[in-house]
């Protein structure tokens, strides 16, 4: 806050229950390498380019990661994934990868505001995030934030309802599987091409579904 009165002797501001988004990037190496192994592989499941439907996105299945091509890109994500667990000093680390697919998006389609159910952390893998295309946002989870929505005369973190997260080929980003976020229309004259994926505590059910109290 600016112009601190004279009666005021000090003033202080916390962030509480933080929205954690975390974003890798690849070496040029690991990234010229997950490119080589992942778009043979998409080519491959992809259909024909005459039976795609015109001006729609295309995903494939969602069980990439039972691919032997996914096998190095789910390698960097497992471990990512095993860094944040200890950063978050969570007590239990055994985990797997629900789904993992690829989405891929044509000039002028988007993707619209979504989360990833019962799972803990979800991410998303670029391949392709031509300039036009090279952003995902992130949505407030606090419902009640938008009763009362005075004007601002300008946007800060404090006050806007949205995050624009920029990325580019190589850009591993993970968060909160419940966290709402949408892409915007493809700007650009080339694909968008990304691979999402979700994670979830191994055995959950059996191991931590217990009650706390």
């Amino acid at each position: 806050m600016n112009g601190q009165p004279a009666w005021m002797e000090k003033v202080e501001q916390l962030s509480l229950f933080p929205t954690p988004v975390w974003t890798f990037h690849l070496t040029a190496d690991a990234r010229a390498r997950v490119h080589g192994e992942m778009m043979p592989l998409l080519d491959r499941l992809r259909p024909d380019a005459e039976a795609r439907p015109a001006g729609q996105g295309w995903q494939s299945p969602r069980d990439l990661q039972r691919h032997p091509e996914c096998a190095t890109l789910i390698g960097h994500i497992d471990e990512s994934i095993g860094n944040i667990l200890r950063y978050l000093k969570i007590g239990y680390q055994a985990f797997e990868i629900t789904g993992c697919w690829a989405n891929v998006n044509p000039p002028g389609v988007a993707h619209r505001s979504h989360s990833h159910p019962n799972n803990y952390l979800s991410g998303v893998y670029y391949l392709q995030a031509p300039a036009g295309a090279d952003s995902i946002n992130f949505h407030d989870p606090r419902v009640q934030a938008a009763i009362i929505r005075p004007p601002v005369t300008e946007l800060t973190a404090a006050n806007t309802d949205q995050v624009v997260v920029r990325v580019e080929p190589g850009t591993l980003l993970l968060f909160p599987a419940w966290l709402q976020h949408s892409v915007e229309a493809n700007g650009s004259d080339a694909e968008r091409i990304s691979i999402s994926f979700n994670m979830m505590f191994s055995a959950y059910a059996e191991q931590l579904g217990k009650p706390l109290w």
